[in-house]
């Protein structure tokens, strides 16, 4: 039990059944909104109005992001039709991939064993797997900065040959142009600022000379410069808005308000580690050791990838929780070669605090109904959830004594594999079992009692609110009525897309109510009441504890 790494059939057995799990569970659960709904919408209306350059929500031009996650996305649509499944596909895909290429790489670059630890570590870690089956930008960035990094570490270990060094630098190359295609500039600045300290701090300043900077660059620039070359052609305005105002004003401004405390991030990796929180402190220590007689120094690049990154996104104006995502690979080699030389006493201490976790859990699970304060009528929702969330705390519990158990009998190999489980389980349980609070969250129950209701040319509007999902599994766009929050550039581009007050939305619904003609509209409860006041003609079609659906006939 203590050589696992070296059975193929274990190993290719294990990963069978790992990729058959990760891709069964994108499918059964609804979109959640904002992010779900969002980018699932945007994908649906690029495959059906065939722009593949200008990218749209709700029909309005959406330049937040750039589109390499909405291109594959309504790719997977297009081969596979619309659906839960498909709209996680390609973040799923990216967490599948980073899993199995950091496992690789660790490898390549320490050990076969280091490889198959860091594969279990970040295909178990809470955050990796949770963003990993969230239709999110996050995991895509991710997935694509694991390209880089990997393809890097593989490429400028002392063990490489000339043409591997060539090959795995152009991988990285091409791993940094897709990640600025995934959300932007940072694909690269994070790596070339990474790379710059590594430099400083490891005095080895003739990596640059490694790096292929000359056929790395035409790659890059082939890769990342046609979109925003042809989008910027067909919208002028884009430029300034994508670069200025969605990457120097969100980093520097508190515009989107999202502000957080310095050590917001530092906070958010102790659960986002789990199951392995117990190891990352010494982990990064060990990381830092310098590796005599080698010219590359794998884990002290490491490092910085992990702290760097922490550090600039702690820095930012605008926090999010899976801003730190692309740590998590590095942090898994780290940890791998860590565990690969760790003592009895060190796994003890990692198998120990998952048990403190799981008993939390349970202690915590009685507390979960009383969440529901906005909107105590979801109650029942959050007590429906509460058996899901005990499983996977008894299971993290369990998970971590067993692998006390194996600590103590010096069983390294089985250890590590009984806490990855455990933690790999637990989130599938916890993500799982949130399905009937996601499910009301997205708005589902209402669309589809809406779908009766519509005919082609039915028009549906949106008053003071937008349900992201919503318009997803209606499968069409909604006239949006005296709201704007991220709409707001785009309707300064096309004012005539939005009803931009609640009394010209009043006229228009009279309008339609005097020609005969149906029109519905989704709308929150306090717009109702006012709506209501109004003495405004309306029928409810469907509700829910967060809003409504009305018809003017």
């Amino acid at each position: 039990m203590n050589d696992l790494y070296n059975s193929k059939k274990f190993v290719w057995g294990l990963l069978a059944v790992f990729t058959i799990v990760w891709l069964y569970v994108l499918g059964i659960r609804t979109l959640v909104p904002p992010d779900e709904g969002r980018y699932a919408e945007m994908a649906r209306e690029m495959w059906a109005n065939g722009d593949w350059i200008t990218t749209r929500l709700n029909g309005i031009k959406y330049f937040e992001k750039p589109p390499l996650q909405t291109w594959m996305n309504a790719l997977s649509f297009g081969l596979f039709g619309y659906g839960e499944w498909q709209a996680r596909l390609w973040t799923g895909l990216c967490g599948l991939g980073g899993v199995i290429f950091t496992g690789y790489a660790a490898s390549r670059v320490f050990s076969a064993r280091a490889g198959f630890y860091a594969a279990l570590v970040l295909g178990s870690s809470l955050f990796w797997v949770a963003s990993g089956q969230i239709d999110s930008l996050d995991m895509s960035l991710s997935g694509m900065m694991t390209i880089a990094l990997c393809g890097l570490v593989i490429a400028q270990h002392d063990g490489a040959t000339p043409s591997e060094q060539r090959n795995w630098m152009l991988v990285c190359w091409a791993g940094m142009a897709l990640a600025v295609l995934a959300k932007g500039l940072i694909g690269l600045v994070l790596p070339g600022a990474v790379l710059v300290l590594y430099s400083a701090l490891s005095r080895d300043l003739a990596i640059w000379k490694r790096l292929h900077l000359g056929k790395g660059l035409l790659l890059f620039f082939a890769i990342a410069t046609p979109w925003f070359v042809l989008v910027a052609l067909k919208n002028p305005e884009q430029p300034h808005f994508f670069f200025i105002h969605e990457h120097w004003e969100r980093f520097f401004l508190k515009t989107h308000h999202r502000e957080g405390a310095w050590y917001y991030f530092l906070v958010m990796l102790i659960p986002g580690l789990m199951p392995w929180l117990g190891v990352a402190p010494q982990a990064l220590l060990n990381g830092v050791k310098r590796e005599q007689q080698a010219v590359f120094q794998p884990k002290l690049m490491l490092v910085i990838w992990v702290v760097f990154i922490t550090f600039f996104f702690s820095y930012s104006s605008s926090k999010l929780p899976g801003y730190i995502l692309p740590v998590f690979p590095a942090m898994a080699m780290l940890s791998a070669v860590y565990l690969e030389n760790a003592s009895r006493l060190q796994r003890t201490i990692a198998a120990g605090l998952l048990i403190v976790v799981g008993v939390a859990g349970l202690a915590a699970v009685p507390q979960m109904a009383h969440m529901a304060v906005r909107h105590p009528e979801e109650r029942v929702l959050l007590e429906a959830y509460q058996p899901w969330v005990l499983t996977a705390a008894i299971i993290a519990t369990a998970g971590g004594a067993l692998a006390l158990l194996h600590a103590r009998q010096l069983r390294r190999d089985l250890s590590v594999l009984t806490l990855a489980i455990a933690g790999f389980l637990s989130v599938q349980l916890i993500l799982t079992g949130f399905e009937p609070y996601g499910k009301m969250r997205a708005g589902k129950a209402l669309a589809m009692k809406m779908l009766p209701e519509l005919k082609p040319d039915t028009k549906i509007y949106s008053v003071a609110t937008y349900e992201q999902s919503m318009t997803f599994y209606l499968k069409r766009t909604v006239i949006l009525v005296d709201y704007w929050d991220e709409f707001t550039f785009g309707l300064r581009q096309q004012p005539e897309l939005s009803i931009p007050t609640l009394d010209g939305f009043v006229a228009q619904w009279q309008q339609h109510s005097a020609d005969n003609v149906k029109a519905l509209a989704i709308i929150s409860n306090e717009a109702y009441e006012t709506l209501k006041a109004k003495g405004v003609t309306m029928r409810v079609v469907a509700e829910d504890t967060r809003r409504l659906v009305i018809t003017n006939l």
